[in-house]
This record gives C-alpha cells, sequence and structure tokens, in this order.
C-alpha cells in the first residue's frame, strides 16, 4: 500500500533512496510519487509549490 507524506522535508529526504520520482499534474495539484525498494510514497503539492519541491528532489523524475 501507498504512504502519503504530508512534510515537505520528509518526503525529500525520502528521495535519496527512491528509484525514481513520478510527477502527476492536474488543475489544481500536482501528485509526487517515489518508489523506493520497499514502498511507494506520495506527495500532494499545490500547483505553485511543486517546482520548489520537484528541484529538490534527489532523484530521477519521470513526468507522467
Amino acid at each position: 500500500m501507498p504512504a502519503e507524506i504530508t512534510s515537505i522535508d520528509e518526503f525529500v529526504s525520502l528521495s535519496e533512496i527512491a528509484l525514481e520520482c513520478r510527477v502527476k499534474r492536474s488543475k489544481d495539484v500536482v501528485k509526487l510519487k517515489l518508489r523506493t525498494p520497499g514502498r511507494l510514497y506520495t506527495h500532494k503539492a499545490k500547483v505553485e509549490r511543486a517546482d520548489d519541491v520537484i528541484r529538490r528532489l534527489k532523484c530521477e523524475i519521470v513526468e507522467v
């Protein structure tokens, strides 16, 4: 089961062990999905803040 992370700092720290981060953009929200070897982590960000979060991630970015 995926786990939703509400803290941006925790999500960025998890990106260090992630294989990739998938970015799903919609009108109101951007969904970020981190695939780690053991689990899928998700985070919902507002469109305005999403690019700042994506720049901080330390894994491969895949736009969906």
